[in-house]
């Protein structure tokens, strides 16, 4: 028994369960968008925290993670179990192929499970939809809940697109609105000064991009699974 699942948001830097392998790569047809309520974790039903979700655009990529899961039929059932509790505000699984970096016509893998949410407010409670992009900065920058703040989800995110070389420029315009939000823009270039950078590797970026500046992410930042 083997299942492959593909993360793109806190799957990236936190897994939280047991798995086999992982490959950096992207998706196609596929982009995020921070339409999606949480209550849970980094918001309450009453201020709900705004996480990122998955779009159909035709012709754009995704980058992230996948992780495999082999080793019998009670490890992939309790990985699963996992991550539908861990992934509870979205209402639907997608199957997708999966390609590693310079591939581009074959996938590499296909039938890669990735969690995903119907864009549907009448049918899925959680959604929140689109927003202008200063009322989202706004409500990420002021929720919290009981596993911390919103606005560290997308700080951590922004630096772990960072981490595998592959930024997003929606999370980079986000995080830097939130930023405003938080009155932290003028605290430097976290990317080009390395005292002020978190732990982890840097990787040059290689998919191409608009030329965005990343100012400094706050010093303490909690994880967790949302």
């Amino acid at each position: 028994m083997v299942f492959w699942v593909f993360g793109y948001g806190s799957l990236v830097w936190n897994p939280g369960f047991e798995y086999d392998e992982k490959i950096i790569g992207y998706i196609k047809d596929y982009h995020r968008v921070f339409d999606l309520a949480c209550i849970d974790h980094r918001g309450t039903p009453e201020h709900p925290a705004r996480t990122c979700t998955l779009e159909y655009k035709e012709g754009a990529i995704c980058w992230g993670a996948v992780y495999c899961v082999r080793g019998g039929e009670e490890k992939e059932r309790l990985a699963m179990k996992y991550l539908e509790n861990r992934e509870c505000e979205y209402d639907k699984k997608t199957t997708v192929d999966f390609f590693k970096e310079g591939e581009t016509d074959e996938p590499t893998l296909s039938e890669v499970i990735v969690f995903t949410s119907t864009p549907d407010k009448e049918s899925n409670k959680y959604y929140l939809g689109p927003a202008p992009l200063e009322e989202m900065a706004r409500q990420i920058a002021t929720a919290f809940g009981p596993c911390g703040n919103n606005r560290d989800y997308i700080f951590v995110l922004e630096k772990a697109m960072f981490d595998i070389g592959h930024e997003d420029d929606m999370v980079i315009e986000l995080a830097n609105e939130v930023r405003k939000v938080l009155g932290i823009m003028d605290l430097g270039a976290w990317k080009e000064n390395s005292s002020n950078r978190l732990t982890g590797p840097s990787l040059k970026p290689k998919s191409p991009m608009s030329p965005h500046k990343l100012l400094h992410l706050p010093e303490a930042i909690a994880l967790d699974t949302k």
